[in-house]
């Protein structure tokens, strides 16, 4: 990784000049400083992707700056310095937006890997602003989102059939949207928009539902009731899961669509409505016609203006958008932060079949921010069906470490992925918290086990090495 912009904050010039050393090394433009205060200026002026500093200064802590930093440019990632007594201290301070901590004595390859890191993180999150960016400024018609060729030659179609008052019939596989659609259209015209769910009403109640009913009709009912063509007039009715009405509600719905004509079950009196109708279903009706369980001519009624929803796998283009839409509304839904979508997992999206479509993918956005336990959605984080390896990780162990260093990195990993929580650490690592506790207290690394000491050493703070 080349060319990236690193402020150095430490009011030790030893620290600062071995920093420099490692990080011009690697190809950063590094500019040092030892007054926090004008570090903070200089981040103000712009041009800066990582700010590390040491948690104790004179003039300015490390939390401080920090920040002081992040209200300058909430994209800069901050990393701290610390000693090994001031690790809880600088745990507290990724809570409080800092990217990570690296303990001293400071190793090379240690350094070099937390600033990459932080730099892809920095990365990710300026994509994710701009995808949001494009989220609210993009869409084909209010909340229906995309920029597919299929979706906006859809939408082409539906904004033709707003400015109409012809039926429409929407077709599609389940979870596509065509409720969405319905009420995009509807929002052209005037009145009410009154759905009818057929497959979610019992036969025997849909046709008093439809059309309403008098008093005495029929068992319990006691009162008239309006049907949902009576109060659709002047406005939009829509017939969700028409494939499946049964065949004798069929053709009174038939007669209703001809002669915009209707009477309430048990009155002779003829009533009369304008009516625009829009009818969805999943079902292919040209084969339900050939079995006879659809009325032919009811779907020429119906079908005079013909939507096909595209499925979700044929709009790849559009899942992006989606999934950050779904994010967000689930991220306020559940009063949480909205994660960011990591590059891996938003291919592994991309890439899925969505048998159940978008309403798969809400689901999923959903179940992400529920029970995600960073700010990043990870492939490892998908379900196992879409590749993910769920609640997998790994921690990269470098050749060459001691066993106690082995233990320090294991548990500084732990501490990291459960954000400081140390009853959730020790639970992780099969330790008691006490041990959690000494690893924090200690300027030594604690096996996995020992017992705690009757007296802890005094806090230090070890030099920078200079074997890098």
């Amino acid at each position: 990784m080349q060319d990236y912009r690193i402020v150095v904050v430490d009011d030790e010039p030893a620290n600062l000049e071995s920093l420099e050393r490692i990080l011009k090394s690697d190809g950063g433009k590094v500019t040092l400083f030892q007054d926090p205060e004008e570090a903070l200026r200089f981040v103000q002026r712009g041009s800066v992707d990582v700010l590390l500093t040491d948690l104790r200064m004179r003039f300015l802590n490390g939390i401080e700056l920090l920040e002081s930093v992040k209200k300058a440019d909430p994209t800069v990632e901050v990393i701290l310095l610390t000693a090994f007594g001031t690790v809880e201290l600088a745990v507290e301070a990724m809570r409080k937006g800092a990217y990570d901590f690296i303990t001293k004595p400071l190793q090379r390859l240690q350094v070099i890997r937390t600033v990459h890191r932080a730099l892809e993180k920095r990365r990710l999150v300026t994509e994710n602003l701009s995808l949001r960016e494009e989220l609210h400024a993009t869409g084909v018609g209010g909340e229906v989102l995309g920029r597919s060729e299929s979706l906006v030659r859809l939408m082409g179609l539906v904004n033709q059939a707003a400015r109409s008052r012809a039926n429409v019939l929407i077709h599609g596989e389940s979870g596509t949207g065509k409720g969405l659609i319905a009420e995009y259209i509807h929002r052209g015209g005037q009145g009410l928009f009154v759905k009818v769910n057929c497959a979610a009403i019992p036969e025997n109640l849909l046709e008093a539902e439809l059309f309403g009913y008098e008093p005495g009709a029929f068992t319990g009912a006691v009162k008239r009731k309006k049907g949902r063509v009576e109060l659709a007039n002047g406005g939009t009715l829509f017939l969700d899961e028409i494939g499946i009405a049964p065949l004798t509600f069929q053709a009174k719905l038939l007669r209703f669509l001809q002669e915009g004509e209707f009477e309430r079950l048990g009155s002779n009196e003829t009533l009369r409505v304008e009516t625009r109708v829009i009818a969805a279903t999943n079902l292919d009706l040209p084969v339900a016609i050939k079995a006879g369980i659809f009325r032919e001519d009811l779907y020429y009624r119906l079908n005079v203006v013909n939507l096909r929803v595209p499925p979700l796998r044929e709009r790849k283009e559009d899942i992006p958008l989606l999934a950050q839409k779904f994010l967000e509304d689930s991220a306020k839904k559940n009063q949480r932060a909205v994660p960011m979508l990591h590059p891996e997992a938003l291919a592994i999206l991309v890439e899925y079949a969505w048998p159940g479509n978008i309403r798969e993918l809400q689901n999923l956005m959903e179940r992400v921010v529920v029970l995600g336990r960073s700010g990043m959605v990870e492939a490892a984080d998908l379900p196992t069906e879409f590749g993910g390896s769920a609640d997998l990780r790994t921690v990269t162990i470098p050749l060459g470490l001691s066993l106690r260093q082995v233990e320090k990195l294991l548990m500084e990993e732990v501490l990291r992925a459960s954000h400081g929580d140390k009853k959730q650490a020790a639970k992780l690592l099969g330790v008691h918290p006490r041990t959690i506790h000494r690893f924090l207290e200690s300027t030594e690394p604690v096996r996995p086990g020992e017992a705690l000491p009757e007296g802890l050493p005094e806090e230090t703070t070890p030099p920078v090495a200079e074997d890098f």
